[in-house]
């Protein structure tokens, strides 16, 4: 199936990121590629997207082996374009629905990875659900701003070391 470049679909669509919903859209195919390239391989297991906007990281990862591919929309907005890149092979899933409520578990079966260009808003409690919550995914691949990234992966003695560095580094090996 071709599709329309990412641009003319939010064109054709009349969408555009929401300040509100801390919404940021890769468009570059080249890179969403490259970013499945480095959270997989997955080798038939379910990948979750939170956020996936106008399907960007979607399209790489309906390319990859993934099994399952699940996104997570709470942008009602999106769902007739994602819904687009379904064909019909019964891989993809589509819940409109808020991440931060949602149980992953309902979602998928055994391990699953989860791969994320995360809204800017909620990418910490986020990440804090999917660390200590009842749900662990075996790999987490995650964009987040820098500064949030940098928190993450921070050192004690460093100005970055706090909470999130603590979670992350407990139960995760956490780098950028």
């Amino acid at each position: 199936m071709t599709l329309p470049s990412l641009r003319e679909t939010l064109d054709a669509h009349g969408l555009s990121a929401k300040k509100s919903f801390g919404q940021h859209f890769l468009l570059d195919l080249n890179v969403t590629r490259k970013i499945v390239r480095y959270a997989g391989p997955f080798e038939g297991r379910a990948v979750i997207e939170v956020g996936p906007g106008p399907g960007g990281l979607t399209r790489a990862l309906l390319e990859s082996d993934a099994g399952k591919v699940v996104l997570v929309e709470k942008d009602p907005r999106f769902i007739p374009l994602l819904g687009e890149l379904d064909d019909g092979s019964g891989r993809l899933t589509i819940v409109e629905a808020d991440a931060l409520k949602v149980k992953e578990a309902d979602l998928v079966e055994g391990p699953a990875h989860l791969v994320s260009n995360l809204p800017y808003n909620v990418g910490t409690p986020l990440l804090i659900k999917w660390l200590t919550g009842p749900w662990t995914p075996c790999a987490l691949t995650l964009m987040f701003q820098k500064e949030v990234a940098e928190r993450v992966v921070a050192q004690p003695g460093e100005d970055a070391y706090g909470r999130l560095a603590v979670i992350s580094q407990a139960v995760a090996e956490a780098r950028i």
